[in-house]
């Protein structure tokens, strides 16, 4: 395989990141690879439901950013790799992996994977998608509540005493290492733009 372009897409919770990661993804349809960092929630077997319910999961603590990292380097080089899946209404992995396959792009999206230095290096471009904080928390109520069955009360108290906390101490300050800063997801002028550049890319590797 010829060079790998990989695009780091980053943003708060419920900013429209994946939005945007997975409209690109079908863009360059058979071309692109999607690693989400979602899936590399650490499992916590030995702990209850309810402990693992309580964990503070917007913390770099609660994802396996070294596993992560050699998937990302593997698929870089043009090997495949078995993602792990988490489970989000058990808040543990499944004993079940997923196939990603060695592509000429691979998105990486997550809140926090332009946090880390180690993802970074492996990117080409990296992308910051910044939404108003009213709108996030009203997606991810919504999203909690309809995918994951969470309650309303359930959700705001994990908004206030973990994910605001978090976005405003680890995914804001990575909007400083972004080359590009959109304004929401659904931006379809700056989708077509990013597109062109990886087919350019793509033509002259």
């Amino acid at each position: 395989m010829n060079k790998v372009f990989v695009v780091g897409v980053a943003g708060g919770s419920g900013s429209g990141k994946t939005t945007f990661a997975k409209n690109l993804k079908e863009a360059l349809g058979e071309n692109a690879e999607m690693l989400t960092c979602d899936n590399y929630y650490y499992a916590n077997d030995g702990l209850t439901h309810e402990q693992r319910a309580a964990l503070n999961f917007d913390s770099p603590d609660a994802i396996e950013f070294s596993l992560m990292s050699e998937h990302l380097a593997a698929l870089r080089e043009g090997r495949s790799v078995e993602s792990p899946v988490y489970d989000f209404t058990e808040h543990t992995r499944l004993d079940k992996t997923a196939t990603l396959q060695a592509r000429p792009v691979i998105i990486v999206e997550g809140i926090l994977v332009l946090s880390r230095p180690e993802l970074r290096e492996l990117m080409d471009l990296k992308i910051f998608v910044d939404t108003d904080a009213d709108e996030r928390i009203l997606r991810r109520a919504k999203r909690d509540m309809e995918e994951r069955g969470r309650t309303f009360d359930d959700i705001m108290e994990q908004y206030l005493t973990t994910v605001k906390p978090m976005h405003y101490e680890h995914v804001e300050p990575s909007r400083a290492f972004a080359d590009m800063v959109l304004n929401g997801g659904k931006n379809p002028i700056v989708l077509d733009m990013v597109k062109s550049r990886i087919e350019l890319f793509l033509a002259t590797a």
